[in-house]
């Protein structure tokens, strides 16, 4: 599949249904704007720890994919560079949500973050947070 100069909706949903580990940690995009992404994760018992928590690499997994596909969709074909997160609470909640946008496009890489959300009866609550360095390909 040969990457656009810009990542549309179409692309990155066809990427999705062509992961293999997007498709067993059941990524879902549920939002898409030039510089920012969306995307969902419905906890089971698979993806959790021994506390029964959404494990930090399935967050970590969150926040590098919607950080890198957030600046695909300004500046096309990427691959992550660094990416750090702080966990701020337990992944736990009946879904979990990630949010990123491009916080700065450059000649060749782009510095983008994310935040994950944890919904519980009805509320959000931050359970991590991220920056990302996405070098252009």
């Amino acid at each position: 599949m040969d990457s656009p100069r810009t990542i549309t909706r179409e692309f990155l949903e066809q990427a999705l249904e062509n992961s293999p580990f997007a498709q067993l940690i059941g990524f879902q995009l549920t939002g898409f704007a030039p510089g920012k992404i969306s995307m969902e994760v419905l906890p089971r018992r698979e993806l959790t720890q021994h506390h029964g928590y959404v494990h930090g690499a399935v967050v970590g997994f969150m926040i590098d994919s919607a950080c890198a596909w957030a600046a695909a969709s300004l500046v096309g074909d990427v691959v992550t560079s660094e990416y750090k997160v702080n966990l701020l609470a337990p992944a736990l909640g009946d879904k979990l949500i990630c949010r990123s946008e491009v916080i700065k496009a450059g000649q060749r890489q782009v510095v983008t973050r994310a935040d994950v959300l944890a919904l519980r009866d009805g509320e959000e609550k931050i359970i991590a947070t991220g920056l990302a360095t996405i070098a252009r390909v």
